[in-house]
């Protein structure tokens, strides 16, 4: 369930990139597509936390824990680069 609830975060802060980026730089593809970009290094950094506490806090050895990472880090990635691919495109 916790990993489910991580992946729903990413999407969270995939909308949230989306919606600044609407905010602050207009409602155009090219913003959009910028957006993504910045999503996925925050994504990388917020995916890094959790297989840190995973390891430090609950007490699984990275072998146990970085197939979740992966796990949580590509899916909502990919639906990133899906959206920046499709945006870029002139």
């Amino acid at each position: 369930m916790h990993t489910i609830l991580v992946i729903l975060g990413g999407f969270a802060l995939l909308a949230l990139c989306l919606r600044l980026s609407r905010t602050f730089g207009g409602a155009g593809r090219t913003q959009r597509a910028k957006a993504v970009l910045v999503f996925i290094p925050l994504w990388l950094a917020g995916a890094a936390i959790n297989l840190w506490v995973g390891v430090s806090g609950a007490g699984y050895s990275v072998a146990e824990e970085f197939p979740i990472f992966l796990l949580i880090f590509a899916i909502p990635t990919a639906v990133a680069l899906v959206l920046w691919r499709t945006w870029s495109r002139s």
